[in-house]
């Protein structure tokens, strides 16, 4: 499985990418929004964790331009945030994220458990 993560924090780029090739997942990396589309026509992720605050492109705008792409519409998206915002986590929801997580609040652990259980829903 295919997994990108949308990420500019690099320690947790790090801790992330290594658990998820520990579980046997192909991963790449994006550390701003405009790098985003681009990667997912090369690459072709099968689910995309996606950071709301990010540079040159914010994860919302990156969430709606996917959901507006048929090509790529059907990929699950879940967000990332230090943000519990209920504005943010509604919003993102209603742009078609499957899930929405508040990175201080989910070990990496439960992130990867997260991750499987929506590819499972996804096939």
């Amino acid at each position: 499985m295919k997994i990108l993560i949308v990420e500019d924090e690099e320690v947790l780029v790090k801790v992330l990418q290594e658990k998820f090739e520990k579980e046997n997942f192909t991963v790449k990396i994006a550390q701003d929004g405009a790098a985003v589309m681009p990667l997912v026509k090369t690459f072709k992720p099968d689910l995309i964790l996606l950071d709301i605050i990010m540079p040159k492109k914010d994860g919302l705008s990156v969430l709606q331009e996917l959901k507006d792409d048929t090509e790529f519409a059907s990929i699950p998206v879940i967000m990332t945030s230090n943000l519990g915002e209920d504005e943010k986590i509604k919003q993102a929801l209603k742009l078609g994220a499957v899930d929405y997580l508040v990175k201080t609040q989910h070990p990496i652990n439960e992130v990867v458990e997260k991750v499987k259980k929506h590819l499972l829903k996804a096939k």
